[in-house]
């Protein structure tokens, strides 16, 4: 029985014009849009340094035992540049995953769009600085083991989130979000709607011309009682 140590070599198909689309969208602008139900624990954090502050990619998904990186490996060799590997690790933080080797190859070999784990990782000072989006829990010096088991490619879950082989994964220096594969075009227009809405709301804000109606009609609904004292 190979179930909790295989590998699926195959993805759902993706659309790449989608995912160009989707890479010049905020997180958080995705996320409203989804009723911010989303967003991984912001435990996992951008620790790198990218210069292209929107990552964008199609999720390989990785399952590894609590500190060990065989799976993660595998799933290296078989990423390309559309993709975003994500790895869930039973919660362990004892060791970290991956650290510098293991990033150049993801970065300058495979040259994939990212790298998403829950736990961490180790040579910081190299990784902090690197042009290449990284996610993870933090940093660790102790190394992973490489014994498995473990899987690739199959609907596991990280920071309280589901993912999915093939979901969209967006993140920037607010945090990471999924979009299950399914929903991503019909959410795009959407998203895209929401993003202007939300950037005239931030000149309004700036401007003073801002309608803030809505908070005191919104206390007033909740029984607010506002008094025109000293609180004594």
């Amino acid at each position: 029985m190979s179930i909790g140590n295989r590998v699926f070599t195959k993805r759902p198909a993706f659309d790449i014009d989608l995912l160009k689309q989707y890479e010049q969208l905020p997180a958080a602008n995705i996320a409203d849009t989804m009723n911010r139900i989303a967003v991984l624990g912001n435990g996992i954090k951008r620790i790198s340094s990218p210069k292209k502050p929107i990552m964008a990619g199609y999720a390989i998904t990785v399952k590894a035992r609590a500190g060990d990186n065989l799976m993660l490996h595998a799933a290296l060799d078989m990423a390309t540049e559309n993709d975003v590997i994500v790895v869930s690790n039973e919660g362990d933080r004892s060791r970290a995953l991956m650290g510098e080797i293991m990033v150049a190859y993801a970065h300058c070999t495979r040259k994939i769009a990212g790298i998403v784990l829950d736990g961490p990782v180790r040579d910081i000072d190299a990784l902090s600085i690197l042009d290449f989006p990284i996610f993870a829990t933090g940093s660790n010096p102790a190394g992973p083991f490489k014994e498995g088991p473990g899987e690739v490619n199959t609907p596991i879950a990280v920071g309280g989130v589901a993912v999915c082989p093939g979901d969209l994964i967006i993140g920037d220096a607010d945090g990471v979000i999924v979009v299950p594969l399914n929903d991503a075009a019909a959410l795009l227009d959407k998203a895209m709607d929401y993003s202007k809405f939300d950037a005239g709301k931030v000149e309004a804000a700036k401007n003073g011309t801002a309608n803030r109606a809505w908070v005191r009609k919104s206390l007033d609904e909740k029984g607010v009682e506002f008094i025109d004292n000293v609180c004594r």
